[in-house]
């Protein structure tokens, strides 16, 4: 690609296409991103971050746009409002947009959390999955800083959510009761319900 081809192509950002469970790349251990400060790693973190707002969702993992890699991005900003979402099932304030490279999960509680949880992955489908509701977890971003954070909640779903998908696993795989694996309609009418 000549040079003026090169800054055209990074100067828009890209939505790419999501991988639908099923896709071998989503069964996967992904691999350790070399260098995080790459400008094709931040090129892919743009685009991923585009994706994820374009198909409304809460996080990305590279493995769901076809890429291998161990990158996530994610976010969980106030103002989202689902009226078919319980409470504590809303985004929180808590986690802002983050692009981590290599991420790491430390449980600090033995206290779980059912939720409920939807995947750019899985389209139009809700389960209810149990989770560790207090992590911390660590990796490296963009610039090749470590970040470290605590999270509980909503936040911490995202976060291992995303995270496993570098492992290969997609929440169904997480259920206990594949029973509550339902249609969004049916969820949104299950929550009022149970609300």
């Amino acid at each position: 690609m000549d040079a003026g081809r090169a800054r055209a192509y990074e100067a828009s950002m890209t939505i790419l296409k999501i991988a639908r469970m099923g896709h071998p790349v989503l069964t996967q251990v992904a691999r350790p991103v070399a260098d995080p400060t790459a400008p094709e790693i931040r090129r892919l973190a743009e685009d991923m971050i585009e994706t994820m707002i374009d198909a409304n969702g809460a996080g990305l993992a590279a493995p769901q746009v076809h890429i291998p890699l161990r990158l996530v991005v994610f976010q969980a900003p106030g103002d989202r409002s689902d009226p078919g979402l319980a409470e504590d099932e809303r985004f929180d304030h808590t986690a802002p947009l983050t692009i981590l490279a290599n991420p790491v999960i430390e449980v600090l509680s033995e206290e779980r959390e059912a939720g409920w949880e939807g995947c750019l992955s899985v389209p139009g489908l809700r389960g209810l999955v149990d989770r560790s509701a207090h992590i911390r977890y660590s990796g490296i971003d963009l610039t090749g800083k470590p970040v470290t954070r605590v999270a509980r909640g909503f936040h911490a779903r995202v976060v291992q959510h995303e995270c496993d998908h570098l492992d290969g696993v997609l929440y169904p795989q997480r259920m206990a009761d594949l029973t509550q694996l339902i249609f969004e309609s049916e969820a949104r009418h299950h929550m009022r319900q149970a609300g």
